[in-house]
Order: C-alpha cells, then structure tokens, then sequence
C-alpha cells in the first residue's frame, strides 16, 4: 500500500509541474502619463495611467485619466484623444470596447506636438474640436496577435503614449508617457515551487 501511495503521489506531482511549467507567462505594464506639453502647464502629474496587459495572443490596454483631467480633440494630439505604436500591428488587429460617445482606432503619420512619430490613435469621430465634446471615461482597446513588448516601444523620441487632454485648470495640450512601472506577476518558477510543496505534502500524507 505505501508503494502504491507513493506511485500515486509522484504521478499527482508530475501532473502538477507539467501543468505549471506548460503554462503561460502573464505580462502587463503599468504607465504614468507624467510629461507635461500642455499650455501654460497641465498641472500636478501624473495626469493618467496606460494600463497594457497581455491576454493570451491579446493585448488589453486600458487608458484612465486623473480626476479633473478629460479627453479632448485638438490638432497638438493630431485630432486623436490617444496615440501609440505597434511592432507589427496593422488596423484590423484592433478593437475598441463600446464606449459614449463612440471611439473609432485608425492609423496614420501622427507627430503633433513635438511628441515624436505615432502610427496608431484612438479618436471620437462625432467629437467638435477643441473641448467642446471632452470626456473623461476610460479609454479601452485590444490589440490581436500582439505582445506588450510590441506595443511599448519607445518611439523617435522615446515616448510610448500620448494622450491629448484639457486638464482642471482649463489649459490643454498632450501628455506623454515613457517609463513603465512593473505590476509583479507571479512567475511560472513561483507557481512551480508552489506545486511542488502541495505535491510533497499529499505524499507524505499518502505515505503515512
């Protein structure tokens, strides 16, 4: 009987670590929009955060600006509420959630403002120009058949994103972001040491 257990418990173990080695590191990035292109000054950064998270073949981005702080449509930000690059990224791999008012992703040679070559932007097509139509709700998109890596590479200039905002001082103008902050996950070695203790524990209980 106790070798019987002890078959059982080292078959129960490899169970655990193939599955643990086999499964797939999750990435995401956090990003402060902390430069300030604005106006007479955007006020007190950081002025949002871009949020990149790796999905399986996706990309989730999530856009979320401070409170006070709206979108808005001006030619600084090449009439895109917000701009980003994609190594081998084309139009139809993206996604834009539904969103009030309606968002709408599209490429281009973006470069407004002094804040370096963009590919890609998110703009509200019924939005009139300047602040007439800001908002504030969070930007969110998905990015097919891609990796963080692709969508957080520096541009020209060394920026990643840049979002076009008008800022509670009333003053408008972008802000960009360049340097992630890393959200810690847990890696397939944690999560393998974590099967192995639970794995040596049934055993040992087996073999008892």
């Amino acid at each position: 009987m106790v070798r019987i257990s002890l078959r059982l418990g080292l078959i129960a173990f490899l169970l655990v670590a193939g599955l643990l080695i086999s499964a797939p590191y999750a990435h995401a990035d956090t990003f402060l929009l902390t430069s300030d292109h604005c106006t007479g000054g955007c006020g007190n950064p950081p002025f949002g955060t871009v949020n990149v998270n790796q999905n399986g073949t996706t990309v989730d981005v999530v856009v979320t600006l401070s409170q006070g702080y709206s979108f808005v449509k001006t030619g600084a930000g090449d009439m895109q509420a917000f701009k980003f690059n994609g190594v081998g990224v084309v139009l139809a791999d993206i996604s834009v959630d539904p969103h009030i008012p309606a968002l709408l992703a599209g490429t281009g040679a973006f470069n407004g403002n002094g804040t370096g070559n963009f590919t890609f932007g998110i703009s509200c097509p019924s939005c009139g120009g300047g602040a007439s139509d800001a908002f504030s709700a969070p930007i969110s998109f998905h990015v097919a058949n891609a990796t963080v890596s692709d969508l957080t590479q520096g541009n020209n200039l060394g920026n990643t994103f840049v979002a076009d905002v008008i800022a509670p001082n009333g003053n408008t103008g972008v802000v960009d972001a360049t340097t992630p902050i890393p959200t810690p996950e847990p890696t397939t070695l944690t999560l393998l040491g974590v099967g192995l203790f639970g794995a040596g524990i049934a055993l040992r209980k087996r073999a008892q």
